[in-house]
């Protein structure tokens, strides 16, 4: 049983120690646990700018507190609920009866819980761009021959570039146009939970059952089932089964599969018989795009050149640069007026970390210099060793401190393939955690930017 006040106490002060003072008050005050469903816990907050802010800042943060102090936390909602601030920190039994209903996101409250897909996610909300063009084709694909075409689909990126936007399209997309199939959608860490309860329960075959009924599977997070040796088997083996019966497999994962670490190789090899895709950092039109189409959607109309400054100076995530946009809105309806671009500027400057610009070129010159081994030899196929270091941890500085997707970074650099950048990225990774010298080494160079 959830001790739901304990929860939400413990949780927001491991959220004080990660914020300042002036976030913490603005975004988490007047929050609290309003009801807890199937591990499911829905934390009310006071209107949708807040709900915005803090799924996009710290949700995953959020997440992991609560399952650090329950392992019975599945997943967490955030529901507006008005005048919450107003009222008594208790738990509401029964939500459903309440005449607090009026005010909670119905889209976002009544998430299916035959499928677990969130009817906010479509394609017509989906704005496509060169970053995520070719992950699109394979979903369309998919959609045209489900469990036929690019079986199992795997899309991966970094946090925040739409991946889960776009697998529960899918889904949501094959429940209208294949009515007669059953879809799923859960993370891996939902179905690692899952399967452990059932286990601890000896409801084992309750669970193998109760998965293969569907026809259509969809898994986010993949990269969490890292170091889970049990859960991964059992998903092994439902593979297997959807996939000797021709049905729809979807996965996603922050890094390809390959570079999962502590993942069975024959997890590898199955993810990667279909059609594995990046989905990459979106250029300075699809953030425009994505901008206009958040703005529509909040039917928010700012001049052009506001929209123009916020493109230009978000270049990281989407979730990222959704945020800021939210951040506008916010203060022009507090505010209920328009903010001028250089009250925006200030805004803006105060609350997003710029993000670093520079041509690849140039981030290669410096590396090359740092290391005293001339520019050319970093484009170069050689493996000598005073090349080889450089080049890797130029693709790394590229990859962390740029966003420049897997694929880019290989064109780049001598035409290599992407899986080259990858091993290149992880291998750096891993030896800054016990390699003290590369990793003063990189934040040397990191500081000649």
């Amino acid at each position: 049983m959830l001790d739901l006040k304990n929860l939400w106490t413990n949780t927001l002060l491991e959220v004080e120690l990660h914020v300042s003072k002036a976030n913490f008050s603005t975004w988490f005050k007047n929050t609290d646990i309003v009801k807890e469903e199937g591990g499911i816990v829905f934390v009310g907050v006071p209107n949708e700018f807040v709900k915005d802010w803090i799924f996009n800042k710290y949700h995953k943060f959020i997440l992991q507190k609560m399952r650090d102090t329950s392992e019975f936390v599945r997943g967490v909602e955030y529901v507006v609920v008005k005048n919450i601030g107003e009222k008594p920190k208790t738990v509401i039994a029964d939500l459903s009866k309440s005449p607090l209903l009026r005010e909670l996101p119905l889209a976002d409250l009544y998430i299916n819980k035959e499928d677990n897909l969130n009817p906010r996610y479509t394609f017509d909300s989906f704005v496509i761009g060169s970053f995520n063009e070719l992950a699109y084709s394979a979903a369309q694909a998919v959609l045209e021959k489900p469990g036929m075409a690019y079986n199992p689909l795997f899309i991966y990126g970094r946090t925040g570039l739409g991946k889960t936007h776009l697998i529960q399209s899918v889904g949501n997309t094959l429940k209208t146009k294949h009515n007669n199939r059953k879809v799923f959608y859960t993370t891996s860490e939902k179905f690692s939970v899952d399967f452990v309860t059932s286990m601890q329960a000896n409801k084992i075959p309750a669970f193998k059952e109760r998965y293969r009924k569907y026809d259509v599977l969809i898994v986010d997070d993949v990269q969490f089932l890292s170091n889970k040796d049990k859960t991964q088997e059992e998903l092994f083996h439902l593979f297997n089964a959807f996939y000797d019966n021709n049905k729809q497999i979807i996965f996603s994962s922050d890094v390809h599969p390959n570079f999962i670490p502590n993942l069975e190789e024959r997890l590898k090899s199955r993810f990667g018989a279909g059609m594995t895709v990046d989905v990459g950092q979106p250029e300075y039109e699809s953030r425009l795009s994505i901008l206009s189409a958040k703005a529509k959607e909040n039917n928010f109309y700012p001049p052009e050149e506001v929209m123009q400054y916020i493109a230009s100076l978000i270049q990281g995530n989407i979730r990222e640069l959704e945020g800021a946009l939210n951040l506008v809105i916010c203060h022009t309806k507090l505010k209920n007026k328009d903010l001028s671009l250089y009250e925006i500027k200030n805004l803006l400057k105060n609350n997003i970390k710029p993000k670093k610009n520079m041509a690849v070129k140039d981030v290669v010159k410096i590396i090359a210099d740092f290391y005293n081994i001339e520019e050319a030899s970093v484009y170069e196929k050689t493996r000598r060793k005073d090349v080889v270091k450089p080049r890797q941890v130029a693709m790394y500085i590229l990859r962390e401190e740029f966003d420049i997707s897997y694929p880019s970074i290989g064109q780049k650099m001598g035409g290599r393939d992407h899986t080259t950048v990858i091993h290149s990225c992880e291998k750096i990774k891993k030896e800054i955690k016990t390699d003290n010298s590369l990793l003063q080494e990189l934040e040397q160079i990191k500081a000649l930017f």
